[in-house]
């Protein structure tokens, strides 16, 4: 059985061979062209003539594609025999450039080591992947004014330093979840309403973004406003109409502590509205203030309890977002018990070095970064000449970037 092709079938596959859907080309073992499919050639706008046996491939390409083909490509297909996909611009006969992905294979015919080449024109791959890396700076362009939007939009929501207040040593910490893109709805307070009255008030809006920073700017301006004739309770209250009114489907946690000095003795009045009760840590023992209270924002029927506490310079009242306390490790929570026996034992330490120290268990506790906000306050009496006061803090979690 003879197998040998006709001369019929050798002019067929030589007409496929030159109106391939791709460029074909094989060279000798120095890059010489011997041969050159016309699909190739009117790609190049050159002709068979002028390319077979004068022209090497690396005359074909442009100047870096030729100063890579001398560095990579024809040392790679020297050593293993092959390449596979590589990027090259070929260079046309009227002077622009044909972006192409080029393979090619080393083989032997008889006695002669011959490169086959094949040339795929990529100008539509080029364009996407060009259109890709716009997209991707304009993306990245993009994430960079929403940070620096959200960075700026949250510093709106915090005051800008912890206030001097004579007799009272304060320190406060505000740490956003992740890596801090998003704008959280933690937020702390401390303003004067009298000459020996201030108010703190610290809590959560639900949710993450700018909706919840309209919904958090709501919050604490109402209560700036409220604190001036209401107690805290009454405060609490007015925030809860204020939220329903809104209409925003969000609702919040907070606790407002008002402070006040008689002579040289501070008692501070607390009332919570869904927030975690407030801690008052002596050296012996940590103990809860006050009670829950009704969550702000749900249901128009409320109950807020105040207690009042009194300061003295042996003790620390610390407040803090569900950040702190429900920071987690294989869903247990790190727990009020823990935060006040941290409290304790850095009871006769600065307030800001005892509130970083439960702050840092916390992110310890629940893992880098933090998945939630965090926002504290530690309060503690202080003999008037001696009051101290610490800078807001503006915290990375530990380990992020």
């Amino acid at each position: 059985m003879n197998f040998s092709a006709s001369p019929g079938d050798a002019s067929e596959r030589a007409a496929r061979y030159d109106q391939a859907a791709c460029g074909l080309l094989t060279t000798d073992r120095d890059g010489h062209i011997v041969d050159v499919n016309q699909t190739l050639l009117d790609w190049l706008g050159a002709t068979r003539d002028e390319t077979v046996g004068r022209r090497r491939f690396i005359d074909l390409l442009s100047g870096g594609g030729r100063i890579y083909h001398e560095t990579h490509f024809a040392p790679l297909v020297g050593l293993q025999g092959w390449a596979r996909e590589v990027a090259f611009d070929l260079r046309c006969a009227d002077g622009s450039d044909l972006p192409a992905l080029v393979n090619a294979r080393l083989r032997q015919e008889d006695d002669t080591t011959l490169i086959d080449i094949a040339v795929f024109g990529a100008t539509e791959r080029r364009m996407y992947e060009r259109e890709l890396l716009i997209a991707k700076q304009r993306a990245e362009r993009s994430e960079f004014h929403a940070q620096l939007l959200a960075r700026t939009l949250q510093d709106t929501l915090l005051p800008h330093d912890v206030p001097a207040i004579p007799g009272l040593e304060i320190a406060a910490a505000y740490l956003p979840a992740g890596e801090g893109h998003d704008i959280g709805g933690d937020f702390y307070d401390m303003f004067q309403i009298a000459a020996d009255e201030w108010v703190i008030a610290i809590g959560d809006v639900e949710g993450k973004g700018v909706d919840a920073a309209i919904v958090t700017a709501l919050v604490r301006h109402t209560i700036r406003a409220a604190a001036v004739e209401h107690g805290p309770a009454g405060v609490l209250r007015l925030v809860n109409r204020v939220l329903l009114a809104s209409q925003s489907n969000r609702y919040c946690t907070a606790a407002v502590l008002r402070c006040n000095r008689n002579d040289d003795v501070w008692s501070v009045t607390v009332a919570c509205g869904g927030h975690p009760l407030p801690i008052l840590a002596r050296s012996d023992h940590a103990r809860p203030c006050g009670a829950p209270g009704t969550l702000l924002g749900i249901l128009e029927v409320v109950d807020f309890t105040e207690v009042t506490v009194t300061l003295d310079s042996q003790s620390v009242l610390v407040a803090y977002t569900d950040g702190v306390s429900e920071a987690r490790r294989n869903g247990i929570q790190l727990g009020d018990d823990v935060i006040g026996d941290i409290a304790i034992s850095h009871i006769h330490r600065p307030v800001q070095q005892l509130l970083d120290a439960i702050i840092d268990e916390a992110i310890r506790f629940g893992g880098t970064p933090n998945s939630d906000d965090i926002a504290a306050i530690a309060i503690r009496h202080a003999p008037t000449d001696a009051a101290r006061h610490d800078r807001t803090m503006s915290r990375r979690p530990l380990g992020a970037r």
